[in-house]
């Protein structure tokens, strides 16, 4: 049975009230709406509330998914909105996505500022690069925040991530590469090699 037949038979169950077929939902897509909960949110009961939330919903609104996106993108899309009409009560964000400095096409990136993804395997398994790589995640404007976890760590398709968040896919590429630009440069200090390699030891 494919996937799509597998999600179409769920659904037709979660619609005919089975209660077995909300578990099996919940338990499939639960771990991920919490981390991209948790990183929306900040704190894990705040992610905890999201969650449930969540899914009531969709389970109350079920005969309203129309198919054209996968389940799992409009779970997303629920929490997504969830988690924005708590924060929106909490405040609003300190620095707004739109006024963040875009670089300048062409322009050099410093040579230490290396991708996030291609950071050495064995310095990604310590845990205070761990906990240092989820602080700067935790650290990006919610806005681009969404669309890196989506992207990169749920591993969410452009289309996808732009229905699950209403906006275009070029919006999505934007605050990816906005949302990569700033890791980097969080990240840099933890990774540039010390001045004596990069430069080399011309002493004799």
């Amino acid at each position: 049975m494919t996937d799509k037949a597998s999600e179409t038979g769920l659904l037709e169950r979660i619609r005919a009230g089975e209660k077995k077929a909300c578990v099996e939902c919940v338990e499939i897509h639960s771990p991920g709406i919490y981390r991209l909960a948790l990183r929306l949110m900040r704190q894990e009961a705040d992610a905890e509330e999201v969650v449930q939330e969540t899914f009531l919903s969709a389970f109350k609104g079920i005969d309203r998914f129309d198919g054209r996106s996968d389940l799992r993108t409009w779970l997303y899309r629920i929490a997504y909105n969830a988690a924005m009409m708590r924060l929106r009560r909490a405040g609003p964000e300190e620095v707004s996505v739109e006024e963040a400095a875009e670089p300048e096409e062409g322009a050099l990136i410093p040579r230490a500022l290396m991708a996030w993804k291609d950071l050495p395997e064995e310095e990604l398994e310590k845990a205070e690069v761990r906990e240092e790589l989820e602080r700067a995640i935790r650290d990006l404007p919610e806005k681009l925040r969404a669309v890196f976890v989506m992207r990169e760590l749920e591993h969410i398709p452009t289309d996808g991530t732009a229905s699950a968040l209403g906006i275009s896919e070029d919006v999505v590429k934007t605050r990816l590469h906005r949302a990569r630009l700033r890791l980097r440069e969080r990240l840099a200090p933890y990774f540039a090699l010390p001045a004596e390699e990069a430069g080399g030891n011309h002493g004799s």
